[in-house]
């Protein structure tokens, strides 16, 4: 069986005057592009200098856990009946810094609130949230646990 290999291309720019002449001295506003989406300018975390209205690399990381995760299980609920309204998420990433200026994210946990319409099956579509974790290709790339905390109700969103 002949395996499917996909690429993502993204760019990141950065410039500033002075370049990189002292470590707070620098800018860390950066623009990320694609062909296929709209520019992202994004930042540093504030803790590390950077501009806290913008998007950092920390909350990109957990914004693709989750959308990932997202789009899993609507295609999972579509596929088995669970007709959803809305989706929801808090989704939480926590970060541990190392000695040495280093660290790693050890874990991200997912909380969607799915409204789903009235005579779903409330308990397959809080099941399909299991398979939804391993199916998305974001989460199986991580070297952390990924998980959920769904809340299903049903009605009107």
């Amino acid at each position: 069986m002949t395996s499917v290999v996909h690429t993502y291309a993204v760019d990141v720019e950065w410039s500033a005057p002075g370049g990189t002449s002292g470590y707070r001295a620098y800018s860390r506003e950066h623009t990320l592009t694609s062909d296929a989406a709209a520019p992202i300018t994004a930042s540093a975390d504030p803790h590390f200098l950077g501009d806290g209205a913008l998007w950092n690399p920390e909350q990109l990381l957990v914004a693709a856990a989750a959308d990932c995760h997202m789009l899993s299980y609507l295609a999972l609920c579509a596929l088995r009946g669970i007709v959803v309204l809305a989706y929801a998420d808090g989704a939480m990433g926590t970060m541990a810094e190392t000695p040495g200026g280093g660290g790693r994210f050890t874990s991200i946990v997912l909380r969607p609130t799915v409204t789903v319409a009235p005579g779903s099956d409330v308990e397959l579509a809080l099941a399909l949230h299991h398979e939804a974790g391993e199916q998305c290709y974001i989460a199986a790339s991580l070297a952390l646990p990924v998980t959920h905390e769904a809340t299903i109700v049903t009605g009107e969103p």
